[in-house]
């Protein structure tokens, strides 16, 4: 994927019950493009994953996110997984780190259930967007224009449904965060 990335970081949101294909593949794409990636969990220490149908590999948080800031970070990437997203949406320092990168109109990249957070920010009015089948009525009560399609850009906002998807959703996860900040319309006030 050549250096597409150099210079940028790349936030990670996520805590245990992560659907690891969903944070091993797309990470390991965002690494090859020469990213600096940073794992932001609700802990320190280690998050485990949860692999199909039972728990997966252990990873290292880098940050905490009492210890994080958008203001440091290029983009966020939020992988899926049933446990994981329901938590961060839980919690209230986790909502606000993924509404700051739509306050300052930095891409955001989600697969699966990883965009339900973002349901919590408050800017999914008017946006197009696909997630795993089972949160559609919860985005679409959100304001966004769900559809079933493999990987869906809107101006910056990047998503997909399924691990299946992951290919296309790597590709365009990484060309959003190469263009930077996007003038999203429906963005919250900063």
């Amino acid at each position: 994927m050549n250096n597409k990335l150099e210079n940028k970081k790349i936030a990670i949101l996520m805590t245990d019950g992560f659907e690891e294909v969903e944070y091993t593949e797309p990470r390991k794409a965002l690494d090859e493009a020469g990213a600096t990636s940073h794992v932001i969990a609700l802990k320190s220490g280690k998050v485990k994953a949860w692999n199909s149908d039972k728990w997966g590999g252990e990873y290292n948080v880098d940050k905490t996110i009492d210890n994080a800031s958008a203001d440091d970070y290029d983009g966020l990437f939020l992988p899926g997984g049933v446990l994981n997203p329901d938590q961060l949406r839980m919690n209230k320092k986790a909502v606000e780190f993924a509404t700051n990168f739509f306050k300052q109109k930095k891409p955001i990249a989600a697969i699966c259930h990883g965009p339900q957070i973002l349901i919590e920010t408050g800017a999914l009015k008017g946006r197009r967007m696909t997630s795993y089948p089972s949160i559609k009525t919860d985005l679409i009560n959100a304001g966004a224009d769900w559809v079933d399609e493999e990987v869906v850009v809107d101006e910056g906002l990047t998503t997909s449904r399924k691990p299946d998807d992951i290919p296309a959703f790597i590709n365009k996860m990484v060309e959003e965060f190469a263009e930077g900040k996007h003038a999203m319309q429906n963005t919250i006030e900063a």
